[in-house]
């Protein structure tokens, strides 16, 4: 029996201040709602974003107060319907950093899970084009799945994309949907983020839902776009391209289970033990 689900991914662009994300992230959850959707993804960041000499410094705020998880809670509360929050700026425990955090929101208004990037961007792509998001962010530990009466939904953020152990977890642990909201950079999106997010697919046999913020950055930086729906045999669904706008899909949820009858690596997977090195002159 087919268990068909129509989600949406709302393509928004990388904006400095609270009510400017909010008003677009509206603007476009409205618009998907209207053609249908059940459930919406927004990216990372989706409550602002801008950088300071390389740094990630969004606007952040307390979870209690915080005035884009307020308005996007009581959004829903008036739309009744499922919204995934890619990932705000929370404050955490310490003064000097804060949090990373996604949220599932449901009809009601009611956050019903919460997800703190565990993997943070720490990289050097180049000249001017170094991040280090350790030095304002709290990492989480925790693995998350949202389990909707919908879809069981497994929640990564943006660089957990390139640690498949976190998806094949995921994935064995029940997740139907793996969703990986992004802020992906232009470079780095160029070169792996249809590959990365296609393998994810692949390996765990599930869908891939990962929205991503598009355009430059206040302050430095550009992100890719392109967010994608992807189904369980790796096949690209929706693309977003560049552009600020919605992508949507009517999924099966059944096919996963049939996929994984087909291909079933998450089953066959051995544990193995460490490489045991060997010296040239002993391999001779």
């Amino acid at each position: 029996m087919p268990r068909p689900l129509h989600i949406a991914c709302l393509q928004t662009r990388p904006l400095a201040g609270f009510q400017p994300a909010l008003d677009e992230a509206i603007g476009l959850a409205e618009e998907a709602v209207a053609a249908g959707a059940e459930i919406l993804f927004l990216p990372e960041y989706c409550g602002g974003l801008r950088t300071e000499d390389g740094r990630l410094a969004p606007p952040v705020a307390e979870e209690e107060s915080h005035p884009v998880l307020q308005g996007l809670r009581d959004w829903c509360a008036g739309a009744g319907v499922w919204l995934n929050i890619g990932s705000i700026a929370v404050r955490g425990p310490s003064p000097e950093k804060f949090i990373n955090r996604g949220y599932m929101i449901a009809p009601d208004g009611s956050i019903v899970g919460r997800y703190d990037k565990i993997h943070l961007f720490d990289v050097d792509l180049g000249p001017g084009q170094s991040y280090r998001e350790s030095a304002t962010v709290a990492p989480g530990g925790q693995a998350v799945i949202h389990d909707t009466p919908k879809a069981r939904i497994g929640h990564a953020i943006c660089y957990d994309l390139r640690f498949p152990a976190l998806f094949h977890t995921l994935a064995c642990e029940g997740a139907e949907i793996l969703c990986c909201p992004a802020a992906f950079t232009k470079l780095t999106g160029e070169a792996h983020w249809h590959i990365l997010n296609r393998a994810r697919a692949i390996e765990t046999t599930r869908f891939m839902v990962s929205a991503c913020a598009t355009g430059p950055v206040p302050g430095g930086g550009e992100t890719y776009g392109h967010s994608l729906i992807i189904d369980p045999w790796g096949r690209v669904l929706a693309d977003g391209g560049s552009d600020k706008g919605i992508i949507s899909a009517t999924i099966d949820l059944d096919m996963v289970a049939a996929t994984q009858s087909r291909i079933p690596s998450l089953n066959n997977a051995r544990s193995f033990d460490t490489p045991t090195a060997f010296s040239t002159q002993e391999r001779a």
